[in-house]
Formats: structure tokens, sequence, C-alpha cells
């Protein structure tokens, strides 16, 4: 026993014990690095880090950064914040994976340099210290190469000629171009290296920005008694396409079942030509892979996906992941699906929704691999036929795992696939779901109407590090939800709502109907729709008066004129007199005029008072006098200091989005530089 002890008391100490720097408090990183921060191409990563060590040494923090696979780490020096706190940047130029890293350590020549430069300072002799300067250089010269060798060796002769005066040798030991040769070989054999490394996932622009329109094909004909086909449904493009949309977002085109088929309303008794729900999948016509027939056929859906596309348009398809049970996979794969105690299949139920045309898969069945792989091979499908844009129903009833596990597949092979969470559940899964992969996210903006209720929850969108991860896409209605304040509002209300999506987030959306204001529930107390389209079809009359759409493309034409509405980040809150005026602002990331938007939140009452313009934060002098011109109307404005009077009459205005021309010119001069002789 003792000879054990003893021989474990002579056992080498770990050289890693001699690395002096601690480094922790790193941001961006999300649970410890388990998931990566989401960017697109040409944005930057913003690092910060605690990097300190014990004494008074001087040290050295460094970001290390690539693209996922090079070889080599591109090198860049951190700033000193104050208190510990270092921070550098990096740009992401490809749709791909990025990592980074950070490093510190206890810098001896930037030690002798700091401690040099004070003792000149106050006139201390030095002699020692020059020559100590000469053995450190002398020792990073072994691994030096031109032309860092000759400054090298340069300085070193000045730091050890005895024959010049001490002054003289300082400066060449202080030279800028000897700290970047030094900088250039440091030691680093003791640097401390972050304990993780962490990623950046890079998607292409439309993760970030984009305007979403959805719409029933089968509804865009002129018969209320049959589908529409994709045929007739092209003609319906450049409608869309006026108003400024980027992506057509289509529900589930594949064959509906016929058991337990919903009827209008929901009812469970359809009558002879209902259609039913989109989100009953699967017939004896096919599953996942096949389209409705009232529809057409896979070519016809190529033809209208291409249509889309020469208008502007890129597709976004729904992924449901669940069977009518007619679905081939009921009869194939019994196994796929959870069953009760007589051996019946369980259909899907929401309390007090009940889903009885539905059946759920089980991912954790015994065959659960053959399942995953099955659905994954969906996406594939779908992939192959154009589509790069999925909105996936209900991921949160799914395993995060099998998510994690899907995306990350596809996107290994199609790194340009966008997944857009439909997930209204509790915050953490929403988030996890976010993290796990999803590009976008549903997000809780329906239901924030209040002044507080937006500002606090966009402060936590993108005023925390949520930002790094979840890009919420602000649907102002869908299918299933058509808000209170939608129903009792009127067209202001769903203007205020528009103007609040368009320009709160980068991504936003609107169900078919929005631009109607259609707004009848079921029932008092309702978020459905009277007379759903889920069960129906419904043929619109999209030119009738009244209708939103010269709004929606005048919004949508401001967002792709101005950058700062592009981005989530670059939002603050700005002061009102009045809780039914909100106030706010936006500013691309590179900087540049910044737009304000005001916006009322009352549907019913004409709405005044004043808003606090951020001069000071914007370094606008307060006593000139500015112009603004609302974007939405064209009408110019003299304003002058941080407070200016606003005026909304819903009937007429619900909101301005406010540019100020000339605004670099209304910012003051930089200071001029000093003189070299003052």
């Amino acid at each position: 026993m003792n000879r054990h002890i003893d021989e474990s008391l002579n056992r080498p100490l770990d050289p890693a014990l001699r690395r002096r720097v601690v480094i922790e408090h790193v941001t961006p990183e999300i649970d410890s690095g388990q998931f990566p921060v989401k960017r697109t191409p040409g944005e930057d990563v913003i690092v910060e880090a605690d990097v300190y060590a014990d004494g008074h040494d001087a040290v050295v923090a460094r970001l290390l950064w690539r693209r996922c696979g090079d070889a080599d780490w591109t090198d860049t020096p951190m700033e000193a914040l104050g208190n510990d706190r270092w921070m550098a940047r990096f740009a992401v130029r490809d749709v791909a994976d990025y990592e980074y890293a950070i490093e510190g350590w206890v810098d001896r020549f930037e030690t002798w340099r700091q401690e040099l430069s004070k003792k000149i300072g106050v006139a201390q002799d030095v002699a020692s210290e020059l020559l100590e300067g000469a053995e450190i250089i002398r020792g990073a010269m072994e691994h030096a190469s031109a032309p860092d060798l000759i400054a090298m060796q340069t300085a070193a002769e000045s730091l050890e000629d005895a024959s010049q005066e001490q002054g003289a040798r300082a400066t060449a030991g202080l030279a800028a171009d000897l700290r970047a040769a030094m900088m250039h070989h440091a030691d680093r054999s003791q640097a401390t290296r972050y304990e993780h490394v962490l990623l950046v996932h890079v998607d292409r622009e439309r993760a970030r920005f984009g305007a979403w329109y959805e719409m029933f094909p089968r509804s865009a004909g002129t018969d209320h008694t049959r589908s529409a086909t994709f045929k007739e449904a092209a003609a319906r493009l450049p409608y869309v396409a006026s108003m400024g949309f980027d992506v057509l977002y289509l529900p589930p085109i594949h064959p509906i079942g016929r058991s337990y088929r919903k009827g209008r309303n929901n009812t469970l008794d359809p009558q002879p030509g209902d259609p039913g729900s989109p989100w009953a999948i699967g017939s004896a016509e096919g599953g996942h892979t096949a389209v409705e027939p009232g529809l057409g056929t896979i070519e016809d859906f190529d033809d209208f996906r291409a249509e889309a596309e020469r208008a502007g348009l890129e597709i976004a398809l729904d992924i449901a992941f669940q069977a009518s049970p007619d679905h081939p996979y009921v009869s194939a794969h019994p196994e796929w699906f959870r069953h009760r105690p007589d051996g019946t299949i369980k259909y899907a139920e929401n309390p007090p929704k009940k889903y009885q045309d539905i059946y759920p898969f089980d991912f954790d069945s015994r065959d659960w691999q053959a399942l995953w792989t099955e659905l994954r091979d969906v996406f594939e499908f779908w992939i192959g036929h154009g589509v790069r844009i999925f909105r996936v129903d209900n991921p949160h009833t799914k395993p995060f795992r099998f998510w994690q596990w899907l995306i990350a597949d596809l996107q290994s092979r199609h790194p340009d696939t966008i997944f857009l969470a439909e997930a209204f559940t509790r915050p953490k899964v929403m988030r996890y779901l976010a993290k796990a992969g999803f590009t976008q996210s549903y997000s809780y903006f329906t239901w924030r109407n209040t002044k507080g209720e937006i500002t606090e929850y966009f402060t936590e969108l993108t005023g925390t590090d949520v930002r790094e991860y979840m890009r919420p896409n602000l649907f102002a209605n869908t299918p299933d939800i058509l808000h209170e304040f939608l129903q009792q509002g009127g067209r202001p209300a769903f203007e205020i709502r528009l103007v609040l999506a368009a320009t709160l987030g980068a991504s936003y959306g609107i169900y078919s109907g929005f631009e109607l204001g259609e707004n009848v529930p079921v029932r008092p107390g309702s978020e459905e729709y009277l007379d759903s389209e889920k069960y129906e079809i419904r043929v619109r009359d999209f030119e009738q008066s009244g209708s939103l759409a010269e709004l929606i493309s005048r919004v949508n034409g401001i967002r792709h004129a101005e950058r700062a509405l592009q981005f989530d980040r670059g939002l603050q809150f700005h002061e009102t007199d009045n809780p039914q005026l909100i106030c706010y602002s936006k500013r691309a990331p590179e900087g540049g005029a910044p737009l304000l938007i005001v916006i009322t939140l009352d549907p019913h009452h004409m709405q005044h008072g004043w808003i606090r313009v951020p001069l000071a934060d914007w370094n606008l002098a307060t006593e000139q006098p500015f112009a603004a011109v609302d974007l939405i109307s064209d009408e110019h404005y003299t304003w002058r200091g941080e407070w200016n009077y606003v005026r909304f009459d819903p009937e007429y205005r619900v909101a301005h989005i406010l540019a100020f021309p000339g605004f670099e010119s209304l910012q003051p001069a930089p200071a001029p530089a000093p003189s070299a002789r003052s």
C-alpha cells in the first residue's frame, strides 16, 4: 500500500497545468456548443469572451475560425473591451457550416513591452529591460522567417547596442512592425484553447428574409363544386406575385382519405362532394409522394412550380407526418401506428378536438428505423421535384432526435433546404426545435397585441441569445387562427397586424383571405373560421372593393428596398406618451440610415400623442430640424427635437414607416485628428 502511494506521488504532472489563461462566458454559444448559431451569407458572427490570467502579465486573445472541413484556421486578434472582456468578429460567406474557437495565452513579449513603456514614461533606467527584450526576441527568431526575421534581428541588435541612448533603443523595441512580427511568431505552447469548438450553420438568404402567402390551390378556380387544378391555380400566380410575396406556401397536396372524412365546418357527416381536409393524407390513389387527383398529376405540379418560379415565387410545401385510415401505409405497415387494446389504430386527439380522419405515426415502434427512413425519403422525393422550402406540421408531436437527424441528413446533401416549424406550443419546446435544426419557427406574434406584450416578446426574440438560433416567421393569420383582434377590429385591425408583422420581423406571412378582411369565426370565442377552407372549397372574388392588396404590395416593396427590414436584428423600441401607440426603429447590421415605425394599436378610435426619436443614439443634433418621409403614403414631414407629434385616424391611417433623407448629412462631422505638433 505504501509503495502504491509513493508511486502515485512521483507521477509526472500534466503539462496542461502550466496554462494560466482562463476563457469563459463565451458568446454566442448555445448549450455549451451542442447546437450551432445561425447566419446567412454576408452576416457577421460577433464573438465575445472573458479572457484573463493570474497576476499582471499581458494576456493575448485570438479568435480562430474556418469553414468546416478546411485544414487551416483564420487567426483574428481579439480586441480588449475592458474588464477582461474581449471581442472579435468574422463574416460567413457561403451556405455551409463554419466553426470557431478562442485561444488565449500569457505573452512574454507583450508583458515586457508594456512594462518598458511604463518605465520609459517615468524616466527610469531600463538597461536591464532592454537586454531582456533582446533575449525574448532572439528566442522567437529561432522559428521566424523573412521578412519578420529581418525586423526582429534589427530590433534585437538595437536593444543590445549599449552605445545608443536608452530612448533610441527603447523606440526600436516598441516599434509597431516588431510587435506585429512577434505576435506572428508568438509562443503558444502554453496557450489555453476554449473547451468547445463552436459551430455556425449558414443558410441561404431566404431563411432570414421573405414574405409568405398561403393558398389552397384547390380553391383557385371559379367552380366551388370541384377542386381547381394546378393549371387553373397557375392563373393566380401573377396576383400573388403582384403583391410582392417571395414564397407561395401550399397546404398538403396529396390524396385525401375518405374514411371518417370531415364535412364542412369540421362536421362528422360529410355530404357528397365535400373535399375533406388536406391534412387527412392518403387514399387508394397514394400517400405522401402522390398528388391529389383533383389537382392533377405530378407533372402538373412540376409545371406549376416552374410557372411560380418564373413569376418570382418559390413554392413551400406542407409536410404533415400523419395518415388517413386509407393511406397505403396503414395496410402495408400497421406496425408504424399506435393501437388500442382492442387492436384498432388510435386516431389523433387534442382535447376537445378530435381528428377521427387522422392516424399519427408511432415513432417509437419496433420498426422505427424503417419508418424514419421512409419519412426522410418523402422529403427527398419532393426535393427531387424542385421543392426547397418545407412547412412542417406539428413537429413538436414528433421526437426531437428525429428532426435533428432528418434535417442534418437532408441538409448534408441539399444545403439550400429550409424548414419552417409549425409548432404553437410551449416556449422551451419551440426553442429546442429551432436548436435541433429548424430554419424558421412560427411564433406567438398572433397573440401579442398590446404594446407591453409586443415589446416584451420581441425584446426576447431579438435581444437575447434566442436570436442566435431561432428565426421567427410572423404569420398574421393561418387557416387555424383567426384572432379576436381581427374578428372585432375591421379593416384597420388587418392593416395594423400587417404592418406590425412586416416590420417587426424579416419573415412574415398571411393566409389567403387576409387581404379581403375575412373575419367571421365559427362561433363566438373561437379562433376557427366559419366555413373554414380546411373542409371546403372557397372561391373568392379578389377584385372586390376594400382589398388590402395595394397596401400589401406597398409594404412588401418597402421591405425589398430597405435592408433594415430584412433582418430581425437592429430592432429598438422607443418611448411614446400614449400606450395605444407603439414606436420602434430598425437598422441594417452594417449601419446606415434607420427606419422609424409608428403604429396605432387601436383599430376603433383616433389615437394621437408624442413619440421620442432617439436622436442621441443616432448621433443627430437635437436642435437641428430634419425631414421624415412616410414610405407608405409618400408624405413629407419636418420634425425638430426628440419628441414629435403623430395622429392616427384608423379609417385613414394606422401606421408610419418613416425614412430620413440625407441622414448622413445630419450627423456632425467627425472631429479633425490632432496634428503631430499638438
